[in-house]
């Protein structure tokens, strides 16, 4: 928590305060478990309260106080926790089916999230030849590690230093991608090929070594972590459900069971 504490009062660390009202226990507590494993570096999922019930106007006062949202899962708000919600201002959600409690969620988690774009290299492409045409310069290119496509950013860079483009978070793009005398979409490791680089003819970057850049959203990786989470709630929701079942059995044989000997009993005494 201390850390939650640091990172809060820099401003790099936020957090999701929820409320859960539900009608159920079990229902209520898969739920809580399932969205608090939404968590990231980022963001924290705080389950500030949960319990069965009607959503009350206690819910709605401890919303207010915790900057929270209101969730409710096959339950209903009071009229005047209603009334209280439109007045401070708090969001109250409710729904029937779980995976569209998690999605929402997922979606405000989204919206809290600041933009942050890594960058991963997906080739080294070493330039041998250089050659000028009229209209162009193509670099006669071998690609040392990785795949380069069509499609990709790149850098150019000579001794460890980018040459081309200049400034934080550029990137230049391909003109052409050839093999031979053939259009191509990409070319793998250990394989020649020849392109150009959009507004691009200076004939100094030989023996430069080109980079191909994947930009990756972070909001993507939320994505991926919400749909494993999800997943995983639908296997508790299966588990959960699977034990009530055989409580029930339980519950059945041990009624038929106690029948049995009434029945037994009443036939002595008769």
């Amino acid at each position: 928590m201390d850390e939650i504490g640091r990172r809060l009062a820099l401003g790099n660390f936020k957090e999701l305060n929820i409320i859960i009202k539900g009608d159920v226990d079990g229902s209520v507590e898969a739920l809580s478990d399932s969205l608090q494993k939404l968590s990231t570096a980022e963001i924290a999922v705080r389950v500030v309260l949960k319990g069965v019930g009607q959503i009350s106007e206690s819910d709605v006062l401890l919303a207010t106080a915790s900057d929270a949202i209101i969730i409710g899962f096959n339950v209903r708000p009071s009229m005047q926790a209603n009334r209280l919600a439109d007045t401070e201002g708090v969001q109250i959600k409710i729904y029937s089916i779980t995976y569209q409690a998690i999605d929402e969620i997922k979606s405000v988690m989204e919206g809290m999230l600041e933009p942050k774009i890594q960058e991963k290299i997906t080739a080294n492409v070493e330039v041998r030849e250089v050659y000028k045409f009229d209209k162009a310069t193509v670099a006669g290119c071998y690609v040392l590690e990785g795949k380069i496509a069509r499609n990709s950013k790149i850098r150019i860079i000579r001794d460890g230093i980018v040459e081309y483009p200049k400034g934080e978070g550029q990137s230049a793009e391909l003109g052409s991608l050839k093999r031979f005398k053939d259009d191509v979409k990409d070319v793998s490791t250990n394989m020649e090929c020849g392109l150009t680089i959009k507004n691009f003819n200076d004939l100094r970057f030989l023996n430069s070594v080109i980079d191909s850049v994947l930009y990756i959203n972070h909001q993507t990786r939320v994505m991926e972590k919400f749909k494993g989470n999800f997943e995983s709630f639908l296997d508790q929701k299966k588990k959960r459900e699977e034990l009530l079942t055989r409580q029930i059995h339980v519950q059945q044989r041990k009624i038929e069971h106690m029948t049995e000997s009434l029945t037994k009993i009443g036939g002595r005494v008769s």
